[in-house]
C-alpha cells in the first residue's frame, strides 16, 4: 500500500470527497455563502478561493491518496483569508497562528492513522514557512467543526474554553516533542510520498452542495 500527500490546488480540488469538494462553509462567510449559492455552482466559488489563497499566501491544504485513490484532506489558512473565522464565539484566532479549517478521512480508511498523517503534513509545511502555531475551533457537539476531543488527541490544547466551540492551539515552535514527531514521521514517509498527477484518480461527481456535513469524532482518525 502506497500513500501520497500532495498540496490542494485548483487542479486537485475535485479529488476532495463530496460534499467537501463543493462546500464553502469556511471559504465564504454566512451572507456571501448564500449569495454564491444563488449565483452558481459552489464548486466554482471554492476553486476561486483556493486559487486566490494559494496565490496570495501559499498552499492552503494537503490531500492524501492511498494506492492512487484520494482518501482524505486537510485545509488551513491565515484567518484573514477565512471569512468564517470570525463567526465563532471564541474568535479571534491569535495573530501568530494559522487556522486549521477542516479535515476529513473517508470512512473506509479511518483507523489507519491518516488523520494524524495529514496533521503532520500540515505542520511540516507550516514549520518550513515560519508559522509559529496552528489554532482551530473545536466542537463538543456534532457540527461542521472538528471535534475538540480529536484535536486534543493530536496535541492541541484549549486556549479559550466554550460549551460548544472552544478554541484550541498547537504551538509549533515550543512543543519540541511534536516537532520531533513531525520530522520523524516525515522522514519515514520520504520513500513513499512522491508526486502524483493531478486528477489521475479523480472520482465521480455529485450534486453541488453548499450546506455542511456532520463530523463524528472518529471521522479523522
Amino acid at each position: 500500500m502506497s500513500r501520497q500527500i500532495v498540496p490542494v490546488t485548483a487542479e486537485t480540488l475535485p479529488d476532495l470527497p463530496l460534499p467537501c469538494a463543493d462546500c464553502v462553509f469556511w471559504e465564504l462567510g454566512p451572507a456571501s455563502g448564500l449569495a454564491a449559492a444563488a449565483a452558481g455552482p459552489p464548486g466554482a466559488a471554492k476553486r476561486g478561493w483556493v486559487t486566490a489563497t494559494s496565490s496570495g499566501w501559499g498552499p492552503c491544504g494537503q490531500l492524501a491518496y492511498v494506492d492512487q485513490v484520494p482518501v482524505g484532506y486537510v485545509m488551513y489558512a491565515p484567518p484573514l483569508y477565512v471569512p468564517r473565522a470570525g463567526a465563532f464565539p471564541t474568535a479571534p484566532v491569535a495573530s501568530d497562528a494559522v487556522l486549521l479549517m477542516t479535515m476529513r478521512v473517508l470512512a473506509e480508511h479511518r483507523g489507519a492513522g491518516l488523520g494524524r498523517l495529514l496533521v503532520q503534513a500540515m505542520a511540516k509545511d507550516l514549520v518550513k514557512r515560519g508559522v509559529r502555531a496552528i489554532e482551530a475551533y473545536g466542537a463538543v457537539v456534532d457540527s461542521c467543526v472538528l471535534p475538540a476531543a480529536y484535536l486534543e488527541s493530536v496535541g492541541f490544547v484549549t486556549v479559550r474554553d466554550h460549551p460548544r466551540f472552544p478554541r484550541l492551539r498547537l504551538d509549533l515552535r515550543s512543543t519540541l516533542s511534536w516537532r520531533e514527531d513531525v520530522e520523524g514521521a516525515w522522514e519515514r514517509l520520504v520513500g513513499v510520498v512522491r508526486p502524483f498527477p493531478a486528477g489521475a484518480a479523480r472520482q465521480g461527481g455529485g450534486a453541488n452542495v453548499v450546506s455542511t456535513w456532520s463530523l463524528p469524532a472518529d471521522q479523522v482518525r
